[in-house]
């Protein structure tokens, strides 16, 4: 007995042994794979790629992966976690046209997940340029659901698409990397319902796969739950099925393949049907203390059965179409309208595309226009352009003034707490004719009428006291210039009139006092021959005087006129 129970413990310890030695090799048994791996498509086209787990032989319950993809070739129109075997996102699903990188890690709850073929997001490709475009996982982690999260990840699979010009083609059919004999859930695709995560208005769906080699049939079903077991059996391996009017409402399509091993796994695919409308729209205008305020609220409600309302189409009076998405409260508030009857419109749309509409008509009051009460009248040029009046308390008015034949310039006045305004325009007034016309406007915006406009005259300006003293100066200030002017110009031409008129008096005395002098050196010479003769009488003595006078007048007088002279210049 004590032999048998060693017997017992050593078997034990190497059974154990073995187990943790050869764990390692078995653990790594969960592959990550593109489906479908390859595929022909023109430039501009787009096309879905699904990303897939195989773990058949332990349960996963966590998985993360980072796919690149050429960015010059192929861009990401959207990420689907349509049918997806994980519930719960680590991380959302993202991805980055820009560095060619598409991100996701998710949780499965328990028990987790063990099967051939587990789906995990669909992406959705665009065609850009003509090339191979190659998939790869650049890092990715498959993690057991052993409480320590061991990596099981064995293998990475890649994806090979042809972009060109050419019609697609059928695609070279890879058996997923599976480790039973099995095969693998086919990948389903839908021309007619491609995202599983929207609404369409289509009651007729078709859904496409690929077969793999040795496939002997197909398990098809539709129903409403999402992990039923197709039930209709097809002996052949068909690729496409066509269902016909559909009823509103969210659909399963389950397929599974067979091959000599046996049914394979199950893929299920959800597409979802709305043909109705909504069912109800109603707009109802709040109520308004003040009709003049220029913006309107309204309660819109909108019902949709099977999809939800998803956006609001809404105008006034047919322009500025604008998307409003609603809220919690369903109140729509107008922009700045100005006053007078108006129509809302309004289309209630919902997540497949339906729309119902209806309008509701309202109408704003205007402000009372402003009173002007006083304004320019017989003003003349260069006066001031005043005006005054009154209008609403805490009220603007806005006023446009316009002389004949130059642009309309406005002007925005402030009243006082009472609602009268003065305003003093900065330019003077000029001659001509000038109209105004005015509006009120309160600090949200509601205006009233433009009143009628009022034309007035701009006067010339009148000669008054003053201004006839200022011509009188100036007129003087003229007439002493033109006379400073005039006695000048007579100065100048007598100065030469005297000028010319001693020299002629010069060259006159001078030939006069010649004269006299040579009649007196005669008469002195005369004398001089008889002076040794006979004595001198008293006459003659005076003639010898005369004759040294005279020199001597003539010395003095020819000084006198050098004198004139440079006096006269």
């Amino acid at each position: 007995m004590a032999r048998r129970q060693k017997v017992k413990i050593l078997l034990f310890f190497s059974s154990a042994i073995i187990f943790f030695v050869c764990w390692p090799a078995f653990a790594k048994a969960a592959n990550l794979y593109f489906s479908p791996s390859s595929w022909s498509y023109s430039s501009n086209s787009s096309f879905s790629v699904g990303i897939y787990v195989s773990s058949s032989d332990q349960v996963m319950n966590a998985v993360s992966g980072t796919v690149s993809f050429p960015k010059d070739q192929l861009e990401v129109s959207s990420i689907s976690k349509g049918g997806s075997i994980l519930s719960l996102w680590v991380q959302e699903p993202s991805f980055q046209n820009s560095t060619g990188k598409i991100n996701f890690e998710g949780i499965v709850l328990n028990p987790g997940f063990k099967g051939a073929s587990g789906k995990l997001i669909t992406i959705n490709f665009k065609a850009k340029k003509a090339g191979e475009a190659l998939l790869n996982f650049s890092s990715s982690s498959v993690l057991a659901n052993d409480g320590n999260g061991t990596n099981i990840l064995k293998s990475l699979g890649t994806a090979k698409f042809s972009i060109g010009a050419a019609t697609p083609t059928t695609p070279e059919v890879k058996p997923a990397p599976v480790i039973s004999d099995k095969p693998s859930a086919p990948h389903i695709s839908s021309p007619t319902h491609p995202d599983q995560d929207k609404w369409y208005a289509s009651e007729d769906a078709k859904f496409v796969w690929t077969v793999p080699q040795g496939i002997k049939g197909a398990q098809l079903l539709i129903s409403k739950i999402p992990r039923s077991t197709p039930t209709t059996t097809y002996t052949s391996a068909i690729t496409s099925k066509e269902i016909f009017d559909l009823s509103d409402g969210t659909w399963y399509f389950h397929a599974r393949l067979k091959n000599d091993a046996g049914w394979g796994s199950i893929f299920h695919f959800r597409f979802q049907i709305d043909m109705e409308k909504p069912v109800s729209l109603r707009i109802e205008e709040q109520k308004r203390e003040d009709l003049t305020n220029p913006k309107v609220k309204f309660k819109i409600q909108a019902e949709d059965r099977t999809s939800g309302i998803d956006y609001y189409e809404i105008d006034i009076d047919k322009e500025n179409t604008q998307i409003w998405e609603g809220n919690e409260d369903g109140i729509f508030e107008t922009s700045v309208l100005i006053f007078g009857k108006h129509i809302l419109n309004v289309r209630a749309v919902d997540k497949a595309g339906n729309a119902v509409g209806d309008s509701a008509e309202f109408e704003i009051t205007p402000l009372d226009m402003p009173n002007i009460i006083d304004y320019p009248k017989g003003i003349k040029s260069g006066e001031k352009i005043i005006f005054k009046g009154a209008t609403g308390s805490g009220t603007r008015v806005s006023l446009w003034l316009q002389k004949q034949g130059k642009d309309v310039k406005n002007y925005i006045i402030d009243s006082d707490k009472s609602g009268n305004f003065i305003f003093t325009a900065k330019e003077t007034a000029t001659a001509g004719n000038y109209e105004f016309w005015a509006e009120a406007v309160n600090s949200v915006g509601a205006k009233s009428k433009p009143t009628d406009k009022v034309s007035f005259v701009v006067g010339q300006q009148k000669i008054g006291d003053q201004d006839f003293l200022t011509l009188a100066v100036v007129a003087i200030i003229i007439l002493l210039l033109a006379i400073i002017t005039f006695v000048l110009n007579k100065f100048f031409s007598l100065r030469k009139k005297i000028r010319r008129e001693a020299r002629e008096a010069t060259y006159a005395l001078y030939r006069t006092i010649d004269l006299l002098k040579e009649d007196i050196q005669e008469q002195a010479k005369l004398l001089e021959k008889r002076r040794s003769k006979i004595k001198f009488t008293e006459e003659e003595k005076n003639i010898r005087k005369i004759k040294r006078d005279i020199n001597n007048i003539a010395e003095i007088v020819g000084k006198e006129i050098k004198n004139i002279e440079k006096e006269v210049e």
